[in-house]
């Protein structure tokens, strides 16, 4: 795919991968629109930057339908390419299990990425084309100590991303999935403040570099998946 003149949403892009990943597709000439839970974090990100913003919690699923629309009407009613970003971690032992703490990440990691990929498919469809990419985690492919809740809901994505290649491939549009491990960003921090890059362990920047690379593949193929593993993290 030529990414110059594509229609391109983001969702959480507001920092760490979204962001990185916004940034390097805007520089490829593609008209991106970055969602994000919070309005003034996305100002900061792309202040002074050609790239169309929209606040909304993709959590919030009753909201999907309405936020779906309006990310449409920005894109005057195409959409390219999907990159399902956002999302939650959480971490705790058998003892600490709940059922809040299953829904708070399943509604964004899991339900969100999937009802507003739905409301976006349509659109596809009608242009015999697109690609989504889910962004997962090495977690969807071996569970952890402490991993019952993020890491059952990157199985759970890795499984939607499977499906959804079976049933859209009839369609021209592919279905993507890629699996970072550790990466310095905000993500599982509560204050949302990123950390600062580490030489020996993934930025940002590489997982980036992996999703664009994947979608400037030619369409006549696909990556299905690609794990991204840091070199020598130890």
């Amino acid at each position: 795919m030529n990414l110059k003149g594509k229609h391109v949403v983001v969702t959480g892009g507001s920092l760490g991968i979204g962001k990185a990943t916004a940034n390097s597709l805007i520089e490829k000439g593609a008209k991106v629109l970055v969602t994000g839970r919070s309005l003034e974090r996305l100002h900061d990100a792309f202040n002074n930057i050609d790239c169309h913003t929209i606040a909304f919690d993709i959590g919030d699923t009753s909201k999907i339908e309405e936020n779906a629309k309006q990310c449409l009407e920005i894109l005057d009613g195409r959409v390219d390419v999907l990159i399902n970003n956002a999302g939650l971690g959480e971490r705790k032992s058998i003892e600490e299990l709940s059922i809040d703490a299953f829904m708070k990440v399943f509604n964004v990691n899991v339900f969100g990425l999937a009802l507003f990929t739905k409301e976006i498919v349509p659109v596809m469809k009608s242009q015999n084309g697109g690609t989504i990419m889910n962004i997962g985690s090495t977690a969807s492919l071996k569970g952890y100590k402490t991993g019952s809740i993020y890491a059952s809901s990157k199985f759970a994505v890795r499984c939607l991303t499977q499906c959804w290649q079976a049933e859209l491939r009839p369609y021209n549009i592919r279905v993507c999935q890629i699996n970072p491990s550790e990466v310095t960003t905000a993500f599982g921090s509560r204050d949302r403040i990123e950390r600062e890059e580490v030489d020996n362990k993934l930025s940002s920047k590489e997982i980036a570099h992996a999703i664009t690379s994947a979608l400037e593949m030619d369409n006549r193929g696909f990556i299905n998946e690609l794990n991204v593993w840091a070199t020598n993290p130890f």
